[in-house]
């Protein structure tokens, strides 16, 4: 009983400690477990984003077929993602997959994880003369 509360309090720990853009184990489980339970969204999702790339005469069956073959990468990356969320696997927590969530195609913007950020400068030794 003590085990499955400690788990529980990690596990929620995980999902609410970190800031809601931030790339986290918890971002990563909650992503996997949606690419394993909304994998359907690929195919009408798909059909938007090939229909605004296209038009509607080539959008909507070629992101039909799209959708349909997108189905199973999303679901095998969310079962990836889902089992590896402890593990920083791609470095930072990044997602595999753009867009990060299958809702993402629906958006105007798709979401995107956020940019890493820049290398620090270089620093310059003064020469000795």
């Amino acid at each position: 009983m003590a085990r499955s509360l400690n788990g529980a309090a990690l596990l929620f720990l995980l999902l609410v400690a970190a800031p809601a853009d931030a790339q986290t184990a918890g971002r990563k489980f909650l992503r996997g477990l949606a690419g394993m339970t909304t994998a359907f969204l690929e195919v009408p999702g798909n059909m938007v984003a090939e229909t605004r790339a296209r038009g509607a005469a080539e959008g909507i069956p070629f992101g039909f077929a799209k959708g349909l073959g997108m189905i199973i990468p999303r679901v095998f990356v969310g079962v990836w993602e889902f089992l590896s969320a402890p593990f920083p696997a791609p470095p930072d927590f990044r997602p595999i997959i753009e867009p990060e969530f299958p809702w993402g195609y629906f958006e105007s913007q798709p979401a995107k994880a956020p940019p890493p950020p820049p290398p620090p400068p270089p620093r310059h030794r003064p020469r000795s003369h």
